[in-house]
């Protein structure tokens, strides 16, 4: 198994890229895209990884987090991180989805159809196959919900990288690469109206009984809790498209 040369990694700084742990995801896989980092590299260690890209250990350990969740890095205990063995790696390219999406215009209740179908079966599959440290990793978003309620785009961070968890963890590849797929451009739809979101506590108690029936491998609890928390998201982003719709025209009113 190879093992990857700190002199690869470069600082987000020098690049004049975000030090966070969304540039520390897109540099990961800037460099597994470029054949930088393969299949089986070992990353360094998390103290010298830190130093080498010019971030926090925190913000490190937040986007190997990421990564890990859907499938693209692997967490080995007492031996380190490592790149996904390519049969192994459940991600697909987006960039096709994405433009289906804009040339077809996919409306937001085609998404979410797509979403109850896929993500009520992927949550009664990960109710069954979830790993201890899957569950860990579940709770670990669902806290990070909880401490952005007051900052809706980090909370939004959070709640997609609780899905692609749960998509993770129902061990089943395509699956997997398909909510990746979607969960993209959910994230860019909803990046755009998340800061009008009225009620994230509540988002975040519906995050926590899905978690709850994938703990208690409950998977017909565990499909219930997603089609209910997805119900109640439609609504919410409804909402906040008819406010940024109406804000708009408030101020194109104005200029007139």
């Amino acid at each position: 198994m190879s093992k990857s040369q700190p002199g690869k990694f470069k600082s987000l700084a020098s690049q004049e890229r975000t030090t966070t742990a969304e540039g520390v995801v897109a540099q990961l896989k800037e460099m597994i895209h470029s054949g930088e980092l393969n299949s089986g590299d070992r990353l360094p260690p998390e103290r010298d990884l830190a130093k080498l890209l010019g971030v926090s250990r925190p913000t490190l350990r937040a986007g190997i987090r990421s990564l890990t969740a859907v499938g693209i890095l692997q967490s080995r205990q007492g031996a380190g991180t490592f790149v996904a063995e390519a049969e192994e790696s459940p991600t697909l390219d987006t960039s096709s989805l994405l433009m289906m999406a804009a040339l077809h215009g996919f409306t937001s209740d085609e998404m979410f159809e797509a979403r109850l179908a896929l993500e009520m079966h992927i949550a009664g599959l990960a109710a069954r196959r979830a790993t201890p440290e899957q569950i860990t990793l579940m709770s670990e978003e669902i806290a990070g919900m909880y401490a952005s309620l007051n900052d809706p785009e980090q909370y939004l961070v959070h709640d997609m990288r609780f899905h692609q968890t749960v998509a993770a963890a129902s061990n089943n590849r395509i699956l997997t690469s398909l909510m990746n797929m979607v969960a993209k451009i959910l994230f860019d739809s909803r990046s755009k109206t998340v800061n009008r979101a009225k009620d994230l506590k509540e988002s975040a108690e519906q995050h926590h009984n899905i978690y709850r029936a994938m703990r208690e491998r409950d998977p017909e609890a565990a499909s219930q809790a997603m089609h209910d928390h997805l119900v109640e998201t439609q609504k919410a982003q409804r909402l906040e498209e008819e406010e940024n719709a109406a804000a708009a025209n408030g101020k194109s009113s104005k200029k007139s």
